[in-house]
């Protein structure tokens, strides 16, 4: 069984997200999905979510598309990837801290040899979360 991870706030679920985890899933037969903890999303993006990790996360399990779903860790974001350790790794198109070659190094240095990723956009125009709020 290939298990693949995605990750992301999603804290407004839209069309983008359900492209994004719909092309994830593609990768793989198991789509294990990171929300990201409200601590992480403060240092990254400089706010709070509008919605809890925990509201957050139990909006991501209802999808269907997804197998589980989980809450990243505190602390260092890529800790997570050792405990899943995934053969594919999807990111959004402008999803951030990490840029691709600084995920590669990361699971270089884990051990771990996933596939990582780059999932294109849809209608980034309209479904954006920062263009959403």
């Amino acid at each position: 069984m290939k298990t693949v991870m995605a990750s992301g706030s999603f804290d407004l679920i839209h069309p983008g997200h359900l492209y994004y985890l719909g092309e994830a899933k593609k990768y793989g037969d198991k789509l294990v999905v990171v929300v990201a903890r409200d601590s992480s999303i403060l240092r990254f993006k400089g706010k709070r979510p509008k919605y809890s990790e925990r509201e957050r996360l139990e909006r991501v399990r209802q999808l269907s598309i997804v197998d589980e779903a989980i809450l990243g860790n505190e602390g260092n974001i890529f800790d997570i990837i050792s405990e899943i350790k995934p053969d594919a790794i999807c990111l959004g198109y402008d999803q951030k801290p990490t840029t691709m070659e600084e995920l590669k190094e990361e699971l270089k240095k884990r051990n771990i040899k996933a596939e990582v990723i780059r999932v294109g956009a849809y209608r980034p125009e309209i479904y954006k979360s920062s263009k959403m709020k």
